[in-house]
């Protein structure tokens, strides 16, 4: 499996966590669809299926991850 660079992840992570606000405080058409295309890109990109997955998954691959770190898994 190809593995996206670390800056095109840290890219998706921010445009998710912005339209991800725009979505809670103006859920427009445009803000949904960009958000699934995103959500798709990300979860393509790490090879995952869900994008809490996607996103354990991006964040995990950024300069300065700690690979046994599981913070990011307890909600």
């Amino acid at each position: 499996m190809l593995l996206a660079h670390p800056v095109v992840l840290k890219n998706l992570i921010e445009q998710y966590e912005t339209l991800r606000a725009l979505h809670a405080e103006d859920s427009t058409e445009e803000v949904r669809r960009r958000m699934e295309d995103v959500t798709y890109t990300l979860c393509v990109s790490t090879g995952t299926r869900d994008i809490d997955a996607a996103l354990v998954a991006a964040r995990h691959r950024l300069p300065g991850a700690r690979t046994e770190d599981d913070s990011l898994l307890i909600a």
